[in-house]
């Protein structure tokens, strides 16, 4: 279905009765990306993960006024929110106290309003932003504070990051009687504030800068003020109309650690894949890996993709970030790993500054590679600029060995930033070439490509490369689902993608699995439809993200199938469907890792519901996974840096 949105503000005023129906009248649209979200109930990945709901829609059982008992006739649940709908409604606070912890919450402002979120409340004091910080919840267009929505108050503001090439002023903030989401985490350690899921700023209580902070506002009378180690949660009465929905909390550990959102471990191992194996042809010391560059420097081999060719039963190649390609026999004894291509002269390097998701990304064998010897790579343009889907094709004279000279340059994409490149590159099974591009870098999507169809960025790309056409090296397949839209770039076949790492294709269902790295707040597993949008940038994961106006002529946004939070992880790596019976605890399952904490897990699906049955850890230790690759009998590898070249690893049951 098409999505053609109309914004419409409806504003309330007015006192008592009158003021409470015009309230739920103005609260009652939607038209943000928050329509269609579950409310009020915890999804599987937060259920399993140690999520609360402080607020069901029913009622505020788990809340009452500050110092009091009750709770006032001034706080109304309605249609699923909790409402300060009338005068004297007062503050309200968590009946339970609270240490380490996050929140995440929903808010509606009326216009003009005024509101706020304040943490490790104590009732030792009449007010209690005597005891407590408070985030700032507020209209930013016809609001009375300058302080804006999302702001410590008095305290802290949003901060660019340093390594940022976008900067300004940020303001994340949807309009009065629009949902917003708040993100806080409060630690002993490191705090942090999230508007719609941008990241405002991080700060620690008690150290140096906050304390120069407090004694600079308004605060430092207050002699307990942030120095409680816990208290209440607080919900502000600022005489101004709010509704609060999607109320949920996470206990921290003392170390700030979290549930991990899984039903088991499998207690699997991990084990060298091919212990003999060399980078080079030993015999004749060609092509070999060095793990120290001319400079002196060590240099990690890394690989981004294992893969086979369809016919030939026995035989791998390993493409590296760098540049190289090899191939060896698909045999744990095996020792030779000749070089198929050297593209290291071609290839922008990857240990440039700033260019750890640049170089050779992404390797796909023909399907009729035994017959053509043809093959496709990815790869960054070694002026650092620009990502390159180029053809080969296997050498005449050495079916062990690629010919150089015959590249053929299918796609010149320009790159705006240096990160967020995507790379995966995979043939499907109705034997079309699909890629998978970032939305371009930076943070925030700055040149919102997510969401927009005349832009190859943010989307995953299906071509014909048999069967060039219409003046270019490729031909545009039929059934590509924006075809006959004049303003869309015929390639797209899925869109709304931040940092696709990576794709792959079920070998057995056609399904299209793709690992998308989010910003500051979600990862997410998504299965890949014609025609798909996956949300971002206005979403990421399930909620929706920044403050940008939905996009006229673009499909609804899908779900992703799984998502996790960033206490559990900070970068997914997508896998791969395990195919073999070598390891049957894995058979059917969907494994794929987070390269920040090293967690590795199975994801079992039904496709029959399109609902995540389990998930479960595999392995207990934390390994950095950068890819995971596949041979022929299905087996699933995944794939390290190492200063070794030890690259290649599988996975067994524990000794």
């Amino acid at each position: 279905m098409i999505r053609r949105v109309k914004r419409v503000f409806v504003t309330a005023t007015g006192c008592g009765t009158a003021l409470f129906a015009s309230l739920l009248l103005s609260f009652s649209g939607n038209g943000d990306a928050w329509a269609d979200a579950p409310v009020n109930q915890l999804n599987e990945a937060e259920r399993r993960g140690g999520w609360e709901l402080l607020f069901d829609g029913q009622s505020m059982d788990q809340w009452r006024n500050y110092q009091k008992d009750g709770l006032s006739d001034g706080w109304k649940v309605t249609d699923g929110q909790m409402i300060r709908a009338e005068k004297d409604a007062g503050d309200i606070v968590t009946k339970d106290k609270y240490e380490q912890f996050e929140l995440l919450l929903e808010y509606k402002i009326s216009e003009g309003g005024n509101s706020g979120v304040i943490f490790r409340v104590t009732e030792d004091n009449p007010r209690p932003w005597h005891s407590g910080p408070e985030i700032q919840i507020q209209d930013n267009v016809d609001g009375h504070d300058p302080q804006k929505a999302g702001w410590l108050y008095q305290l802290y503001k949003p901060l660019t990051p340093s390594w940022a090439q976008e900067r300004g002023p940020i303001d994340a903030t949807r309009p009065a009687g629009q949902w917003n989401q708040l993100y806080v985490r409060i630690t002993n350690d490191q705090s942090e504030v999230c508007m719609n899921g941008v990241r405002y700023y991080t700060f620690k209580i008690g150290d140096k800068n906050w304390n120069e902070k407090v004694a600079e506002s308004k605060f430092s009378k207050f002699e307990g003020f942030g120095k409680a180690a816990s208290g209440h949660i607080c919900l502000q009465d600022h005489g101004n109309e709010v509704a609060f929905r999607n109320v949920k909390v996470r206990r921290l550990a003392e170390d700030g650690s979290v549930k991990q959102p899984i039903d088991g471990n499998l207690n699997l191992s991990g084990e060298l894949a091919f212990p003999k194996l060399k980078w080079g042809d030993p015999k004749t010391d060609s092509g070999n890996w060095e793990p120290v560059d001319p400079s002196g420097k060590i240099r990690p081999l890394r690989l981004m993709e294992l893969t086979y060719a369809n016919g030939d039963s026995n035989r791998l190649y390993a493409a590296s970030q760098y540049g190289a390609i090899w191939s060896f026999e698909n045999n744990r004894d095996t020792v030779e790993a000749p070089m198929f291509l050297d593209l290291r002269d071609q290839v922008y390097d990857w240990k440039n500054r700033g260019a750890n998701e640049q170089g050779l990304l992404g390797l796909a064998m023909h399907p009729s590679f035994k017959d053509n010897g043809k093959f496709y790579v990815y790869y960054t343009h070694k002026d650092g600029q620009r990502s390159i889907v180029s053809q080969f094709k296997v050498s005449a004279d050495n079916p062990l060995a690629a010919d150089p000279a015959s590249e053929l340059v299918l796609m010149d994409i320009p790159q705006p930033y240096a990160n967020h490149n995507g790379g995966s590159i995979e043939f499907g099974p109705d034997g079309f070439l699909y890629i998978a591009l970032g939305d371009g870098g930076d943070r925030n999507d700055p040149k919102a490509a997510g969401q927009d169809l005349s832009a190859l960025l943010g989307s995953i790309l299906r071509i014909d490369v048999d069967h060039p056409a219409d003046g270019k090296p490729y031909g545009i397949p039929s059934d590509n689902p924006f075809v006959k839209n004049p303003d869309a770039c015929p390639e797209i076949y899925a869109m709304g993608v931040r940092n696709p790492w990576r794709i792959a294709f079920d070998k057995k269902t056609g399904d299209l699995w793709m690992g998308d790295v989010g910003q500051e707040l979600w990862e997410e597993v998504n299965i890949i439809t014609k025609g798909g949008n996956y949300g971002w940038s206005n979403r990421e994961g399930l909620y929706g993200f920044g403050n940008r106006e939905d996009v006229a002529g673009v499909p609804d946004p899908i779900d992703p199938i799984w998502q996790y939070d960033h206490r559990v992880g900070k970068s997914i790596t997508g896998g791969r469907v395990y195919h073999s019976d070598r390891v049957p605890e894995l058979t059917g399952k969907y494994v794929y890792a987070d390269y920040v904490t090293g967690m590795i897990w199975a994801l079992t699906y039904d496709r029959e519901t399109g609902k995540v049955v389990r998930n479960e850890q595999v392995v207990p230790d934390s390994i950095a996974v950068l890819a995971f690759g596949e041979d022929q009998n299905g087996e699933v590898y995944y794939l390290t840096d190492s200063s070794r070249g030890e690259c290649i690893y599988r996975f067994k049951a524990k000794d």
